[in-house]
């Protein structure tokens, strides 16, 4: 049973449950295109914070095993966030029925920062492997996946500007800021220097 539950298929059935029941939803008539899109951006979303706060919850708590646990499944969290946010983006697009419909509000504050938030996800998605980190080198390839950050910020604008209401945004990400806030502070005392003045 343990071999089971420690298995990436496993974790990729759990990640891939909520899209499988959505599409079961759709297929029975109970969901259109349109009520997709919301609860894919909001798992999409998640999955990044998830992901995200893997590295402070071992930071701070680095014995606790859950949290290392996840911190060994971060990447499949992180390209999971992009599978959701694929699924979102493809909803939208034929939620909108054409190009002109999309282009008209593309540049509406709502709408360009999914769209960029999206096209950093891109290549971050695409060298979540370890075949990837050899080929850019370690140093570069942290390099890269820290554009992340930039995506977390671009997708609560999103979420903000799309919905205008602040409670869930904040619930989903003020525990990230919180965690991230901590782990910054947890590494700068533990370097001398900085605390000499």
């Amino acid at each position: 049973m343990m071999a089971v539950l420690r298995s990436p298929y496993f974790t990729w059935f759990l990640l891939a449950l909520p899209s499988l029941l959505l599409i079961r939803a759709y297929s029975a008539g109970d969901m259109t295109i349109h009520d997709l899109l919301h609860p894919t951006g909001e798992f999409s979303a998640r999955a990044m914070i998830l992901a995200l706060i893997c590295s402070p919850l071992v930071t701070l708590w680095p014995k606790v095993a859950i949290f290392k646990s996840l911190m060994r499944r971060r990447r499949y969290i992180g390209v999971a966030a992009f599978g959701y946010a694929l699924l979102h983006t493809l909803f939208y697009l034929v939620d909108k029925g054409n190009f002109a419909d999309v282009l008209a509000e593309a540049l509406e504050l709502s709408i360009w920062t999914g769209w960029v938030a999206f096209l950093i996800f891109v290549p971050l998605a695409i060298t979540s492997n370890d075949a990837s980190v050899r080929a850019i080198g370690a140093r570069k390839w942290k390099t890269l996946q820290r554009w992340v950050y930039a995506a977390a910020v671009l997708t609560a604008a999103h979420w903000l500007f799309l919905e205008y209401e602040i409670v869930p945004l904040l619930v989903h990400f003020v525990p990230l800021a919180l965690l991230e806030a901590a782990r910054v502070w947890k590494i700068r005392s533990r370097q001398p220097g900085l605390n000499a003045s």
